[in-house]
């Protein structure tokens, strides 16, 4: 059972990290290369489609390594689910705003403030990247290493 834990945190951290590095160095700087509004209106499906993935991948990673400390792995399996969980309250309570203004009815999505938002998610969800990398690599430090059970 601990073992099953340990993979699904380590694969859905992955898959997670993996995603939201693509978004960053491939989807959004191909989708800023256009004109504001085209990439205004390519990204709101774009993340509406990533939402529903990017969740549960969160969740399952969190479950996985809180679960695997609690049937006794090491504390870093915690730490490791803390920090891809971590992305969760940052997106509610940091990125989510700029979602909002971004899906504004009415918005006008030629304009620099359109613009604006565009890049300044850009940054807030390299945050969200970053935080899912570092509970990757150390899920799969952990599985590599054999620092299961303390």
């Amino acid at each position: 059972m601990l073992q099953a834990f340990e993979f699904i945190a380590a694969v859905c951290a992955a898959l997670f990290a993996g995603a939201a590095l693509y978004i960053n160095l491939a989807e959004h700087p191909a989708r800023m290369g256009l004109e504001t509004r085209l990439a205004a209106l390519q990204w709101a499906p774009s993340y509406k489609r990533a939402t529903l993935m990017q969740v549960p991948l969160a969740l399952l990673s969190v479950v996985g390594g809180g679960g695997a400390w609690l049937l006794g792995a090491d504390l870093l399996w915690l730490v490791a689910a803390l920090l891809i969980g971590a992305v969760v309250p940052f997106t509610l309570i940091v990125i989510m705003p700029t979602n909002h203004r971004l899906l504004e009815p009415g918005r006008d999505l030629g304009s620099v403030e359109t613009r604006r938002l565009l890049e300044r998610w850009s940054h807030l969800h390299a945050v969200r990247t970053t935080l899912s990398l570092l509970a990757a690599m150390l899920d799969v430090g952990l599985l590599i290493g054999g620092r299961a059970a303390c």
